[in-house]
């Protein structure tokens, strides 16, 4: 849609509301045994499994593509018989430089799981934007079904929302099939307000997701911004009839944290944002955690992080 700066003028968030809904939201899920571990796997299906570092080879690339085609053990879908049901992660998630190693992994294993790749200078956008624009082209070329941008933070935080829509709306065009995932930072965004209308532009410009941060920062997804984004996430679709998804991400390690993000968009959204189509978790360790819950619920006991198989 074009750029509403008159409503994204007009916004101001509470921000002791916020918390106090965040505060209420952390006490609200309270499903144990068969339940917890039927929640515990639609949060696997959720997941954007990740790596995002320095020392990425193909051979650590592959290896994250098999786990996101089998993210459970067999044996334990089998006791809850689930193992027909085709439980896979939602995508992988890597640099644009290996995006080509998990193409070629996913395809050898017959799977049609979809690659994503960060891009536009991530983690902080700080390259130019020819270079930025490049790079979303150049994975796309090389199979990336889904492109997380970052936003520049700097026309956010000094309120130059045109240029900073125009510059979204350019990567939204370089994505072209792609699903456009939009990166907000929000540990770099200064207050709540500025968290607000950063979604609202990103939507604006056409991302198909937004999402709360790369993972660098040293503030990444917390409950209280997912409350200000999901809100906007919901006015935008109560003004616009368009659904948009969301994808915390930065510091989501343990099974539990994972039941309260569910309970957190079920609660905001509504049950069709419980689905990968609008719903991702950005993390990387977070699977193993959640592998040891399951083992624990067939078993009773559970298990080293050893034997589970690696991510």
């Amino acid at each position: 849609m074009p750029l509403d700066l008159q409503w994204v003028s007009k916004v101001r968030v509470n921000t002791q509301a916020v918390l106090k809904r965040a505060q209420q939201i952390q006490g609200h899920n309270k499903n144990k045994k068969q339940w917890q571990a039927a929640w515990l796997l639609r949060a696997v299906t959720c997941i954007d499994l990740t790596t995002l570092a320095g020392d990425d080879t193909p051979g650590n690339v592959h290896r994250l593509c098999m786990k996101a085609t089998q993210p459970v053990r067999n044996d334990l879908l089998k006791s809850m018989d689930m193992q027909d049901k085709g439980v896979t992660t939602a995508a992988v998630c890597v640099y644009p430089s290996r995006v080509a190693d998990a193409v070629k992994s996913l395809k050898a294993a017959n799977s049609s799981l979809p690659v994503a790749s960060v891009a536009t200078g991530f983690p902080a956008g700080q390259t130019s934007l020819k270079t930025r624009l490049e790079e979303v082209r150049m994975a796309v070329e090389d199979g990336a079904m889904e492109i997380d941008i970052v936003i520049n933070r700097t026309l956010a935080l000094t309120g130059q929302w045109e240029a900073m829509y125009d510059e979204v709306c350019q990567f939204r065009e370089a994505c072209g099939e792609a699903h456009m995932k939009s990166i907000l930072a929000i540990g770099e965004l200064g207050t709540y307000t500025n968290v607000y209308k950063a979604s609202l532009v990103a939507m604006m410009a056409g991302s198909d997701f937004i999402k709360t941060s790369t993972g660098k920062e040293s503030v990444n997804a917390t409950y209280p911004v997912a409350i200000v984004m999901v809100r906007a996430i919901r006015d935008y679709f109560l003004k616009t009839g368009h659904k948009v998804g969301f994808k915390p991400a930065g510091g989501i390690r343990t099974a539990k944290e994972s039941l309260v993000w569910l309970t957190l968009m079920k609660e905001e959204l509504g049950d069709e944002w419980l689905s990968p189509h609008l719903f991702r978790l950005g993390a990387s360790s977070l699977l193993a955690d959640i592998e040891r819950q399951i083992y624990h619920y067939v078993t009773g006991r559970y298990a080293a992080y050893h034997q589970m198989p690696m991510a």
